[in-house]
Formats: C-alpha cells, structure tokens, sequence
C-alpha cells in the first residue's frame, strides 16, 4: 500500500469512528430517564435553601471574625 492508500484508510476509519459514536450517544440519550416536575421543583426549593442557609451562616461568620480583628487590632 502506498502512503496516500494508508491515510485514506485512516481517514475512512476515522469517520466511522465518528458516526458511531453519534449513533451510540442517540441511544444512550434515549435510556435517560427524565425526573418529573415535581422531583425537580423538591430539588431546586432543597438546593435554593441549603444556599441562602449557608450565605447566612457565612455572614454570620464574616461579620463574627471581622468584629473580632478590629478588638484585637484596635
């Protein structure tokens, strides 16, 4: 084979290698299985107060630590 038939068949390769991929990311794509809006309501409100708990928990802290450097460094 010349050297011009090797990258032929690499490149006729490479393009397989491609589409199968799309064809197994299609059916992998089709076994998600999708949470219902409830599900998803229940872990945005889970997720949304977890945060706005630990913001305040962190300004508690800020707030906690900042008063104590101005004592010591006062």
């Amino acid at each position: 084979m010349t050297v011009n038939g090797k990258i032929k068949a690499k490149s006729k390769s490479n393009q397989n290698g491609i589409v199968n991929f799309f064809k197994d990311l299609k059916a992998e794509a089709k076994r998600i299985t999708w949470p219902s809006k409830k599900d998803i309501k229940k872990a945005t409100i889970a997720v949304a107060s977890f945060s706005f708990l630990y913001v305040v928990f962190v300004g508690f802290l800020d707030y906690g630590f900042n008063n104590l450097y101005k004592i010591i460094f006062k």
